[in-house]
């Protein structure tokens, strides 16, 4: 067995963190824990990040969560940050919905083609315009006019 015997070419005073043979070295224990929960805690906040898109949008409708999400996958795997950025821009800018007035004006329709004209109502008659003969000037004296005009 080996003896704690200090090396007679070692210093006399050696600081605290050397630890003798044999024993539990008390610092590399403690840094092993901060380690593995920092890198723990760094990919938690990373993940966290990249799916703040996909929570601002979760609010909106489902076609811009769901290309939300897309973006966030996207730059996820390809690790491109734009289709982030884009995501989160889309995220947080409400798309309008153009659907439903369309989708009403189109029922309307689809009522007023269906109703039955009524007997009693008569297409208007076209009256006739009286159309004035255009007078033609010729170019000539135009351009004369002009000159001197």
């Amino acid at each position: 067995m080996a003896t704690s015997a200090t090396n007679p070419l070692a210093p006399h005073h050696l600081p605290g963190f050397i630890t003798a043979p044999g024993e539990t070295d008390v610092l590399f224990n403690v840094m092993l824990v901060v380690v593995v929960t920092g890198i723990a805690l760094v990919g938690v906040f990373y993940f966290r990040l990249h799916s703040l898109p996909e929570h601002k949008a979760h609010t909106g409708q489902k076609f811009q969560y769901d290309l939300v999400a897309v973006l966030g996958l996207l730059s996820l795997f390809t690790h491109n940050h734009i289709f982030w950025i884009a995501g989160l821009l889309l995220a947080f800018i409400p798309i309008p919905d153009f659907l439903t007035p369309v989708s009403g004006m189109a029922r309307s329709l689809e009522r007023i083609a269906r109703a039955a004209p009524s007997p009693e109502i008569e297409p208007p008659e076209i009256e006739s315009v009286a159309v004035t003969p255009v007078i033609e000037v010729p170019v000539r004296k135009i351009e004369k006019e002009r000159a001197h005009g």
